[in-house]
């Protein structure tokens, strides 16, 4: 099996993670999630989106997590912005990285923005001047990449097309994806594969959502076809407003302790990521989907059977 010695994980549970919750989570809570996220050896926390509070709620005061956080040395702190005004805010706000998105299918874009891929790609060029004019770097996020809840199977080359463009306009790297949850190994080794044939010198972000429980599976053939990077929320937070029956990203604290046991390094502490896990459990209020806390007691909490052993 090929494995790369090292992955870098990017944390999305406080922008991705809590955009699709019903109830209004409190401003404290988000930014006591960022900073329990910032004490785990993260290196990539996605803090805020920086979009519309009518079109999601959740992000309504994205600036004032941003002024809220304690800032750890060494983690960049990305905000998602749809369009300039969404990219001077996040910037006046000190994001350390943008990230923009345009989906791979015309539905969804029109959906997720009530934009046609086009003019996506047309106003990310706004975004990436702005971006210029302040050295901010930006990534690039193609969404749907590898399906769509309303267009079914999406075209790799179609992907590519979109990531071309993307990487053209000036994207320091480029994420794919799979907003529904719908790929599967042998599709995810294809698509990278391609990829790296086409953008060899551009790094890519995987962005798996667990939808059919397949997000680790993708993961393992993606670091075969030559990925190191990968997105994760902690606890599995997640989902996407735009795509009926999405479920959470894969689990960061999970995606952690299937890469320690196979022995390639990450930076994270799990136990500390599990602490954040069961702090988003309780911020959300319900159990979350994350597997690896389910076998390992909580500190202070009382067991009702002994755990089976758990060796990371």
């Amino acid at each position: 099996m090929r494995t790369p010695n090292r992955v870098t994980i990017t944390e999305v549970g406080p922008r991705d993670g809590l955009q699709n919750e019903g109830r209004a989570i409190p401003l404290a809570e988000k930014v006591a999630l960022v900073d329990a996220l910032s004490e785990t050896g993260l290196t990539r926390i996605e803090a805020a989106s920086f979009v519309s509070p009518k079109a999601i709620p959740q992000m309504a005061n994205a600036a004032e997590v941003m002024a809220g956080i304690r800032r750890a040395p060494g983690v960049t702190y990305i905000g998602l912005v749809p369009n300039e005004v969404g990219a001077r805010n996040a910037i006046e706000a000190r994001v350390d990285e943008i990230a923009v998105v345009v989906s791979a299918s015309e539905s969804h874009n029109r959906a997720n923005v009530n934009r046609t891929i086009a003019e996506s790609l047309e106003a990310i060029r706004g975004i990436a001047s702005l971006c210029r004019e302040v050295r901010v770097p930006w990534t690039g996020y193609v969404s749907t990449a590898f399906g769509c809840p309303y267009e079914g199977a999406v075209e790799a080359a179609r992907v590519m097309e979109i990531a071309q463009r993307l990487r053209d306009t000036g994207a320091e790297a480029i994420a794919l994806g799979d907003t529904i949850g719908i790929a599967n190994p042998r599709q995810v080794s294809e698509v990278v594969s391609l990829f790296f044939a086409r953008f060899a010198d551009t790094p890519l972000r995987l962005h798996f959502h667990d939808t059919r429980g397949m997000a680790l599976a993708n993961v393992i053939a993606a670091m075969e076809a030559g990925s190191t990077q990968f997105d994760g929320s902690a606890g599995g937070l997640g989902g996407c407003p735009y795509a009926p029956g999405a479920s959470g990203n894969v689990a960061t604290e999970d995606l952690v302790a299937m890469l320690h046991a196979m022995g390639i390094a990450t930076g994270v502490q799990l136990e500390a990521l599990l602490e954040a896990a069961w702090l988003a459990e309780d911020i959300v209020g319900r159990p979350l989907d994350g597997r690896v806390k389910r076998t390992l007691p909580r500190p202070g909490v009382a067991q009702l059977a002994p755990q089976a052993d758990y060796v990371p």
